[in-house]
């Protein structure tokens, strides 16, 4: 190996990974401190969306006053689904920007615009206090989270798989999803809590708020540990080869010049969300809206099953550093297709135990997807194009098929009657990806495109 010398790009970005001319060697600490910050974001993030799913029948007394309950739920899940609309076109500004002025920066700026979304639905009066003008404010605030989190997801797995050696980048990059996990234990938890402590009076009146409220000082602190990060060194070594500012990609080239890694990525992120937004977001108003279960003991369910895949997600992405992602990303395809099914019959059979027992195999098999797809994802795109690439495949799949997801089976439930639609549903989400990843490469192991092979000093 040559000597290592310290990457110091001409645009004044720093890197502390030691570049060779055939190898980086990443700080240990640096990629520790990296995947700390990129992680507590996507907790963050879904911190707001567990709250939002697992307080919408409230939040449809609050917002949406109606006889019917069903009425409620549906426009309470449609404004949850109309951020999702608008996560395309902050993945299109904030995707180019990251792969022009770096990951870091951008970064920095969706924590602020999530949290500040956030903590905006938190403050917003009734409609009993001020009408129409109610649901309009929270559409509002929802646009703006979705906005922002087009950036969002796209930029923090980018940066961690960029951080990153080759060998652990599955079991680096799972922590992101560790995050997500952990967010959403934090949202619904305190749903729960204050389901359990407060009266429905209360709770319709006053309680909604604070897990909103909670959104500023969580934003404060993920912007401090973000704005304290460095850039990834592939990223300041596509500077450095430029000599200064890398030129602006065309928007049309990060998808005509990498359609066919595009349509891996939505077909990818179509399994993976429409099953993670059915079991975490969708089921606990399945649950008590559509099969009267008690309220309080399906929200612990769905929290058991959420630390039970907690547990399991660093393993997991350990093991797609050792079997490799394909296989992962396989059996989980395969699982929802043959076990969805057998799954929701226990989930509606009622008893605790068979609830626990469906939505426990559903959730090991989610964490199949979540374990690998943060590593799998970027390593579909170039460097100089991957933040770009990636969150406009990430946004546009999620747009159309994962945050739509309780909206559309609500809908399809009360138009055919039919129960079994989550079921149906994942069977066909799982089909599209089992090709996509049928079609895919093998990344395991493997230095990111366009960019050197990546070792632990």
């Amino acid at each position: 190996m040559s000597t290592a010398s310290v990457v110091v790009p001409a645009s004044g970005l720093k890197s502390r990974a030691a570049k060779s001319t055939d190898t980086t060697v990443t700080d240990p600490a640096l990629v520790k401190r990296a995947v700390k910050a990129a992680a507590l974001g996507n907790a963050m993030e879904w911190f707001d969306f567990g709250v939002y799913s697992y307080i919408a029948v409230t939040l449809g007394k609050v917002f949406f006053p109606s006889g019917n309950p069903t009425a409620q739920l549906l426009s309470t899940f449609g404004a949850f689904a109309a951020a999702f609309l608008v996560r395309p076109l902050g993945g299109m500004v904030f995707g180019p920007l990251g792969d022009r002025a770096g990951r870091q920066k951008v970064l920095a700026f969706t924590m602020i615009m999530m949290a500040a979304g956030t903590f905006a639905i938190g403050l917003i009066p009734s409609y009993a206090t001020i009408g129409v003008g109610a649901p309009i404010l929270l559409l509002v605030a929802r646009l703006v989270q979705g906005f922002s989190t087009g950036g969002e997801y796209a930029g923090a797995s980018t940066f961690i798989a960029e951080y990153a050696p080759d060998k652990r980048r599955g079991f680096l990059g799972s922590w992101l999803e560790f995050g997500t996990l952990a967010g959403y234990i934090g949202g619904a938890g305190l749903v729960t809590v204050m389901t359990a402590l407060l009266s429905a009076d209360d709770l319709t009146s006053w309680g909604w708020r604070i897990p909103f409220l909670i959104a500023g000082p969580m934003g404060i602190i993920g912007l401090y540990l973000r704005l304290r990060l460095e850039e990834t060194p592939a990223f300041a070594a596509e500077v450095e080869k430029a000599e200064t500012n890398r030129p602006k990609v065309p928007l049309r080239e990060m998808i005509t010049g990498q359609w066919r890694a595009l349509l891996l990525c939505v077909g990818l992120v179509l399994v993976f969300n429409v099953t993670d937004y059915m079991l975490l977001s969708y089921m606990p108003s399945y649950l008590t809206g559509q099969l009267h279960y008690d309220e309080t003991h399906g929200l612990l369910v769905v929290l058991g099953v959420m630390a039970l895949m907690m547990i399991v997600q660093p393993f997991a992405g350990a093991l797609t550093d050792r079997v490799g992602r394909r296989p992962v990303i396989a059996t989980g395809c395969a699982g929802f297709l043959l076990l969805s099914v057998p799954a929701l019959l226990l989930i509606r059979e009622g008893s605790l135990l068979a609830v626990a027992l469906g939505m426990g195999a559903l959730g090991l098999l989610l964490v199949c997807f979540t374990a690998a797809m943060p590593s799998a994802l970027p390593a579909l795109f170039p460097t100089k194009v991957r933040y770009g690439s990636l969150s406009i495949g990430f946004n546009v799949s999620v747009s159309l098929f994962g945050g739509t997801t309780p909206l559309v089976v609500t809908a399809l439930i009360g138009a055919t009657g039919n129960m079994m639609m989550p079921a149906y549903y994942m069977m066909a989400a799982a089909v599209i990806g089992g090709f996509a990843v049928w079609r895919m490469a093998e990344s395991a192991g493997r230095p990111l495109p366009g960019s050197a092979p990546s070792v632990t000093g």
